[in-house]
């Protein structure tokens, strides 16, 4: 990994057990970033300094994670021209269906992408993706990851087959 490209910022350090996810792929992928705390209701100021002086930090990607009201990914785009993916929390009584309103009911000329309540594993690999349409080494590596995922369900495919739905089952145990 040379340099950061991917900012990973979150409302809160318990949002860090599942934006993990998204740094553990794209330590895979061999793509840099930085892990980042910042409210956008508790620390306005930060988050959009944070936000405004991505360009010069050189990140090209950010990956927002919040849970509850979720402001923090609509936030951050509101002050970037970078693509902003946000991931949505599962927290309190609604499980996330809060936060992932949230993300997705940007108004028009700030967009987010979103990815499913705790799919911080898929902000991370559309990061890259994002990244990957000017890096060829990075698209490779991108397409192993996904045939090596193709390969999973043929082995699991054979496996069903032989051993029949009850072992099957027992071994996955």
């Amino acid at each position: 990994m040379d340099k950061v490209l991917v900012g990973i910022v979150m409302g809160s350090d318990s949002d860090l057990p599942v934006m993990r996810e998204a740094a553990e792929i794209l330590d895979q992928l061999g793509v840099g970033y930085e892990l980042v705390i910042s409210s956008a209701h508790r620390a306005p100021e930060k988050s959009s300094s944070y936000a405004k002086e991505a360009i010069a930090n050189g990140l090209q990607v950010i990956i927002a994670g919040a849970g509850g009201a979720a402001h923090l990914p609509g936030v951050i785009a509101a002050y970037t021209a970078l693509p902003v993916i946000g991931v949505p929390i599962r927290t309190g009584a609604l499980e996330g269906v809060d936060a992932l309103y949230a993300i997705v009911q940007m108004p028009a000329g700030i967009p987010v992408a979103a990815v499913a309540i705790n799919g911080a594993k898929n902000a991370g690999i559309l990061a890259a993706q994002i990244l990957a349409v000017k890096d060829e080494s990075l698209r490779k590596r991108i397409e192993e990851y996904k045939r090596g995922l193709a390969e999973g369900v043929e082995k699991k495919d054979r496996s069903l087959k032989t051993l029949g739905i009850e072992e099957y089952l027992r071994t996955k145990k």
